[in-house]
This record gives C-alpha cells, structure tokens and sequence, in this order.
C-alpha cells in the first residue's frame, strides 16, 4: 500500500500517501522532510502560506545528495497563496527559490479568493478594523486563466486547486481550457463532503485529502466505526482514517515532524474492505442528515465559499 499510485488527468502518477507539513514546529520540517523520503514517502506537500518551505527545500536536497532519492522520484506540491492570485508566476517563483527546485509537480491555487496584494502583510493584509483585507469583486477564474499560462514554463507540471466547493467547481470549469489534475480538500469521515468527490470523479479531477485524523490531537480517534474498524484489523484508529482514502480513489497527507509517527503513517496503511467502507460511509451519511459534519479548517476569511456546511 505504501507504494500504490494513482494516475491524474495529466498522465503524472501521484502517491496515495504523501507527508504534509502545514503547521509543522520551525526547525523540525528539514529533517521531517528528508526521514519521510528516506522511510519511502515519494509525495511532500507544502505551500508558500506555511512559511517552511525553506526548510522543506533543505530536506530535499539532503535526501538528493544523498543518494537516497532521485529528484524525478519525488512529487512536490506547492500552493499559490491568496496575496499572489493576480501573480501567481511570482507566487510559484517565490516557491521555487525556497524549495531550491527548478519545477514543482503539481501548483495549487491555495484559496478562491485575492487578499490585498498591496496590503500591509505579505501573507495576511488586514484593514484597520482587524478583518482581513480582501478583496471583494474578485474573480477566482481569473487566477484559473494565469495558471493554465504556467504550464507552458515548465516551472510545474501540472496546475489544481484546494478547498474549492461544488459551487466554485461549477464556476470555473465552464471557463477552464485546462481540467485542474487535483481538488486538495479537507476529508474524513465526519466531512465526506461526497458532492465535491463525485462531481471531481465525473470530471477526472483527483482528490487529495488533508486533515485525515480531522485536527490536531485526533478527535476522531474515538469515532464507534473507526474504533470498531481499527479492532477488527488490529490497527490503529490513525491507520483506519489514513486508510479510508485509499478506496475511495483518494490521495492522502499524513503530517508529522516525529520519525516514529512518520514510518507508521506510512506502512500503516491497510486494505479496507466493503464491509469496513459500508461501516465508515454510513457513519458519514448519518452525520451529514443530522447536519453534524465536523469541519476542522476554515480559516476567518469573512467569505461564503459554496460549502453545505458553511452555508
């Protein structure tokens, strides 16, 4: 499992298990980095917004240098941030020169939505008031259209996006002369969030999915049908919800800066079966009729983004 693939839409084969590195302790990424592609991860994310990925481009070059891994081995995922939506070359440029690389393997527009390029942060602009400064008539598609124009520097190989909803898909696939390769959302059981993975699956757009344990501390260790799955396996409950992926034709990050918790992430991962995924879906399904999904990520952006749950 440890070494499964998927193919996207561009002909590139992703890994179904990559390590991620959002909010990963300053210092500790480097060597996160290059022990995860030691141990045999082939997939890092990162992003411009994590504010690490000096440290990620460190470890890559470790474990190049080493001899351990070959760069083309390696796919690197990077995001543009929403300050750099109107220059998104610049974002990917500002990517590149940290990570030490010449090309990424897969770009992502971060977030659907511009924050004052000219504001008074880099990352995060706020108006007198304290609320974010965004801005307001901004057209997402418009960043789509400078992304699909990256593709013909080499500087990516492939363009997606993340955290974008049913609705904003809907927005910007009729205008999309290129088909984004991936969907990067926050998914689990307690946020299934089946639209957009069914309209993505109709389209030929991959699913990645972050937050697998559903937040910090795992607070859905203690699910009934993860429980009841992780016993009947003898696995870790952690192990069922990076596992519950897999069949589902997904692609999954599991963060971690400890080496320990890193090597298990990975060969942890177990072949569920219809009865274990009739289990876990049925969970979801209750949860969504309740309206009890749990969403974990949602930063205060002030803006309705098209999710059911946000509505």
């Amino acid at each position: 499992m440890a070494n499964k693939t998927f193919k996207l839409n561009t002909g590139q084969d992703i890994p179904a298990i990559g390590l991620g590195t959002w909010q990963s302790a300053p210092g500790q990424v480097k060597t996160a980095v290059s022990y995860a592609l030691k141990v045999g991860y082939r997939l890092v994310d990162g992003a411009y917004c994590y504010g690490n990925e000096d440290e990620v481009g460190e470890g890559l070059k470790e474990a190049f240098e080493s001899g351990v891994v070959k760069r083309e081995d390696v796919f690197v995922v990077s995001k543009v941030w929403a300050t750099y939506n109107t220059r998104v070359e610049l974002g990917l440029d500002k990517s590149l020169k940290s990570l030490g690389l010449d090309y990424v393997d897969l770009f992502l527009v971060h977030w659907p939505l511009l924050m004052n390029p000219e504001g008074n942060d880099d990352k995060f602009p706020k108006l007198p008031n304290g609320e974010r400064d965004i801005i307001r008539d901004y057209n997402h598609v418009d960043t789509w259209k400078q992304m699909e124009k990256l593709l013909a520097t080499g500087k990516t190989k492939a363009i997606g996006v993340s955290n974008y909803s049913k609705r904003y898909l809907e927005q910007l696939l009729p205008h999309a002369t290129v088909i984004p390769a991936v969907n990067q959302i926050e998914n689990h059981p307690s946020l299934p969030q089946q639209e957009i993975v069914d309209l993505c699956k109709e389209k030929g757009i991959h699913i990645m999915a972050y937050s697998p344990l559903g937040s910090t501390g795992g607070p859905m260790f203690e699910a009934e049908p993860v429980v009841k799955v992780a016993e009947k396996h003898s696995v870790t409950p952690a192990a069922v919800l990076l596992s519950y992926h897999i069949p589902r034709g997904s692609t999954v990050l599991a963060k971690s800066v400890t080496p320990d918790r890193i090597k298990e992430n990975l060969h942890s991962l177990i072949d569920l079966d219809d009865e274990d995924m009739k289990l876990l879906n049925g969970y979801s399904d209750n949860l969504v009729k309740e309206g009890k999904v749990k969403r974990y990520v949602y930063p205060p952006f002030g803006v309705q983004f098209g999710f059911p749950d946000k509505l």
